[in-house]
């Protein structure tokens, strides 16, 4: 048996739909409810629902064979796993953003504000640039406008939300995606029944033309 960890949400629900044309549908998922462990032993699969950033830490715990995680949470706690595939779904950017008028100073301390802590120090260390973190949980937009911070770091699938507070990117720092990932405990005592999901996962990724 196989566990799964699959992020509640959209991207979750897309990720299921793959692994249901793969072979390991498991049709009481789709009944709807609050119930968060669905087996099919037949497909040799258990699934569960979890919140999207914790996906990694049940898939390094060994609480799951295999999970689905974006590789924003990968790059921003580096869990100790193994990265099996993109699966090219759930597409997006991590970018710098900030007001319309902004000018980097390079000889003052850039205020950063981000939730995307590690992924925003590794960023600028590459440019030796000096700043100052400011860690927010939600609604980073606002930190420019109030004055909080000059830029952010942040998740930006279309800009939307950025353009109606008067925001836009200034610098792409890496592209998102979601990846199917491993434990490494699992991959070593389960290495055929992992490696025959992932090629039939392989098979069920769409690329752009």
């Amino acid at each position: 048996m196989l566990n799964i960890a699959l992020p509640k949400g959209r991207l979750g629900e897309k990720v299921y739909d793959m692994l249901e044309r793969a072979g390991y549908g498991c049709p009481s998922i789709k009944e709807g409810g609050r119930k968060l462990i669905f087996e099919n032993e037949e497909a040799g699969v258990r699934y569960f629902w979890v919140k999207p950033s914790d996906v990694s830490i049940y898939v390094e715990r060994g609480a799951a064979d295999i999970g689905i995680a974006g590789k924003d949470i990968l790059l921003e706690y580096s869990p100790d796993v193994y990265e099996l595939l993109d699966l090219n779904i759930g597409k997006c950017r991590m970018a710098v953003a900030a007001k319309r008028d902004f000018h980097d100073d390079r000889k003052k301390t850039l205020k950063v504000a981000t939730k995307f802590v590690n992924i925003a120090k590794a960023h600028y260390a590459r440019g030796s640039r000096d700043i100052d973190i400011i860690k927010l949980n939600g609604s980073i937009e606002l930190a420019p406008i109030l004055g909080l911070s000059d830029v952010i770091v942040d998740i930006v699938e279309t800009g939307k939300t950025l353009k109606e507070n008067d925001l836009e990117v200034f610098e792409t720092i890496i592209p998102i995606s979601a990846r199917l990932i491993s434990n490494k405990a699992s991959f070593r005592f389960k290495t055929a029944e992992i490696e025959a999901l992932t090629e039939k996962m392989r098979s069920q990724i769409k690329y752009d033309d």
